[in-house]
């Protein structure tokens, strides 16, 4: 359709054929939630509200409808009209067994999904015996050292019934195995195990360290996955590209959407290098996103997010299948947001970020304890923040109808400057060449840098607010909350397990499933096969990644 302006009649005419088609077959296979969606007051709510009594102007071509090109107004036709979000919550911590005890709390509260957190020596590939993991065990994430550990993690807990997003990066292909071969073990076909991964190698170079390899060989790894996976995993998303990890080192949300994409178009030119066909992976990538406290500005940005991924997709590679158009995120609440100073008021903070990820179209949901500025949190402020989703979810009407904020001139204004200062970062990084030689440039380290310079010079100044910071402060003490304490102990603990680990296990065959991935990491094949054969052989994190860093080296940060 050409850029011209659009009658009344013409926005009509496309909505009648938008309900006739695609949202028909939705409502076939997928009824809304109820019949009727009414305010608090009684009043009827529409499921999408368009500018057909008013001039259209390009209404068509930038918004469209929901569930179609370009999905502005959300990548399904009846969104929360037909089921809400995942509440998905992100928890881990000390040993399997102290984890496996708060997921079933979570999933008994209500929590639909569950998001593994792992501690620092997982996260780059360190064994919990390791000097190199001295301090750090179980620390901001359970403790996973072999297959022992994960079978622990998920014991009672029904890997075809319950949807699981692990947030590991570098050793992400292990952690798969692990799941998988904790699956079979269940009796689940690989073929039925739903979840995402976050596999997302290239936003740890830009903004949060927890690398291992050189950023050639970790993309192969990701891109090994993708192939798997489109052929053993189907319904697993094989990557969450990042933007939240780039938006807590101080990004602005145009640079989070700015290189978040560029990650993405990395990632699938890698990927069709690789062999693969676009339509084959597209739709099982998957995006994660930061929500912080500018309700509007964030609005805008997940819906500008979703408008260029479809061009990129769409016009930039090719792809055919609508799915691949598709940008699905979950989200979690801004950590870096969250106060120590009057901790009670995270609450509304979580609130205000949270409603924004849901009119902003959200698929999945994790909402910050209160108490996460100190400490982990507790089981009261994880199940505080759990009924934040579902209060907005239940009572807020915000899930009513499509894309309420849509056609708002301040939102769609932010939505198109959004989109163009993103399309110019993606365009100053293809100049460069591409993602990772503008990371070797240090060229999206140092914009995010520049932005968390001015932001937080900003409030030094005083001309930006944060309460209970540099304004309203306390004028007398605190009263002191409760906050979670690890059980010291879980450290010699996993140790110890780890230990009677080795001394238990088929050490020869730990040994040839060992040599069997470093002929492979040398050669060209896929990696997913050998590293599961060591998964299964109780081979640790350690020892698998000791392995490949022989092949691959290590990497360590340079640039100028």
């Amino acid at each position: 359709m050409s850029n011209v302006e659009l009658h009344p009649e013409t926005v009509s005419a496309a909505r009648t054929a938008w309900e006739q088609t695609t949202l028909a077959d939705t409502l076939k296979k997928c009824p809304e939630r109820q019949t009727e969606f009414v305010t608090a007051g009684d009043l009827p709510v529409e499921r999408l509200y368009t500018p057909s009594d008013e001039t259209a102007g390009d209404y068509v071509e930038k918004l469209g409808f929901p569930g179609e090109y370009p999905f502005t107004r959300g990548v399904q036709p009846t969104m929360y009209r037909g089921r809400l979000w995942t509440m998905r919550q992100y928890a881990g911590f000390a040993t399997a067994e102290e984890s496996n005890r708060r997921y079933r709390y979570l999933l008994d509260k209500g929590s639909t999904g569950l998001s593994v957190a792992f501690d620092l020596p997982t996260q780059i590939g360190y064994d919990s015996d390791s000097p190199e993991a001295t301090g750090e065990v179980g620390r901001v994430g359970v403790a996973i050292d072999s297959l022992a550990d994960m079978e622990t993690l998920f014991a009672g807990i029904p890997l075809d019934k319950v949807s699981t997003s692990m947030t590991i990066n570098a050793t992400a292909p292990i952690l798969l195995a692990m799941y998988i071969a904790v699956g079979e073990r269940q009796g689940v076909s690989p073929a039925k195990l739903t979840g995402t991964l976050q596999n997302d190698i290239l936003k740890e170079y830009i903004a949060r360290g927890t690398y291992r390899f050189p950023p050639g060989p970790s993309l192969r790894l990701t891109s090994d996955i993708f192939a798997y996976c489109t052929e053993h995993v189907p319904k697993f998303n094989t990557i969450s590209i990042s933007g939240y990890h780039i938006r807590e080192a101080g990004s602005t949300a145009a640079q989070e959407v700015g290189f978040t994409l560029a990650d993405a178009v990395c990632y699938v030119e890698k990927a069709l290098q690789a062999g693969l066909a676009i339509d084959d992976f597209a739709p099982r990538l998957a995006f994660f996103f930061a929500a912080h406290t500018d309700l509007f500005e964030e609005v805008a940005k997940y819906r500008a997010a979703r408008r260029l991924y479809a061009k990129l997709m769409r016009e930039r590679f090719g792809a055919r299948d609508p799915k691949s158009w598709m940008l699905r995120f979950h989200t979690q609440t801004g950590g870096v947001t969250l106060t120590a100073q009057q901790p009670e008021n995270n609450v509304v903070r979580v609130t205000l970020q949270a409603l924004a990820a849901v009119l902003g179209g959200t698929q999945s949901l994790h909402t910050n304890g209160k108490d996460e500025a100190l400490a982990l949190p507790t089981e009261e402020a994880a199940t505080l923040a759990l009924r934040t989703q579902q209060i907005i979810g239940c009572e807020s009407g915000a899930t009513n109808t499509i894309d309420p904020l849509g056609g708002s001139y301040y939102v769609e204004q932010l939505t198109d400057r959004i989109e163009r200062e993103a399309t110019a970062y993606i365009a100053a990084i293809d100049e460069m060449g591409g993602m990772v030689h503008a990371i070797e440039q240090g060229y999206p380290q140092r914009e995010i840098e520049q932005s968390a310079y001015h932001f937080n010079r900003s409030i030094d100044d005083g001309l930006r607010q944060i309460v209970g910071i540099n304004c309203f402060q306390a004028k007398q003490a605190e009263t002191p909350i409760l906050l979670f304490k690890m059980n010291e102990a879980a450290t010699q603990r996993q140790c110890d397990a780890v230990n009677d680990l080795r001394n238990r296990r088929d050490a020869a065959e730990v040994e040839r499933t060992l040599a069997e991935i470093g002929v492979t990491a040398r050669s060209t094949g896929n990696l997913m096969p050998p590293i599961l054969s060591a998964v299964r052989a109780y081979a640790t994190i350690g020892e698998i990644c000791r392995t490949l860093a022989d092949a691959f080296g290590e990497y360590s940060e340079s640039y100028h």
